[in-house]
């Protein structure tokens, strides 16, 4: 009896003393008045080289259209277990998506980016159309896309 108690302590006891490892983070994606439909977006974490890690969030509720987001889709592997609960509608031009996600401690200030591949129907597919390091000093700054994204920032 006296080893079990002692064995309970020692789990509670590191439960309560365990950091905090996720945190919020806020993302924030306007869309240029670009002429079209809506658009699909897959905003996702890389490593320094550009490798895929983790699905942040993707716009656009088809998922046969999924494999115009390039980087995203083969980094995915299209497994619908990395973004099942992370998707929501496709974003109009003009108009702003804000989310909010749970991403792990260890990826800030670590050598990761936040990159968005983003494809509109009848158009060109975009693949980084906005990259930006996932540093604490990035938070809050929007950064320029290089096509249907007017902007995009993320908040910490």
């Amino acid at each position: 009896m006296n080893k079990r108690l002692w064995i309970m302590a020692l789990v509670i006891g590191i439960a309560a003393a365990a950091p905090a490892y996720a945190r919020s983070m806020t993302l924030t994606t306007e869309l240029s008045n670009y002429s079209g439909d809506g658009a699909y977006l897959a905003i996702y974490i890389a490593d320094q080289a550009g490798a895929y890690q983790q699905t942040l969030w993707v716009a656009g509720r088809k998922s046969k259209y999924y494999r115009h987001l390039g980087g995203w889709a083969r980094g995915s592997n299209l497994d619908s277990s990395e973004f099942d609960g992370r998707t929501g509608a496709s974003v109009l031009k003009g108009r702003t998506l804000s989310t909010t996600v749970e991403i792990a401690d260890n990826l800030i200030d670590a050598g990761y980016q936040i990159l968005i591949d983003s494809s509109v129907e009848d158009k060109r597919d975009i693949r980084n159309d906005v990259s930006v390091p996932l540093t604490q000093a990035n938070s809050a700054k929007a950064v320029r896309g290089r096509g249907y994204i007017k902007a995009f920032s993320f908040t910490l």
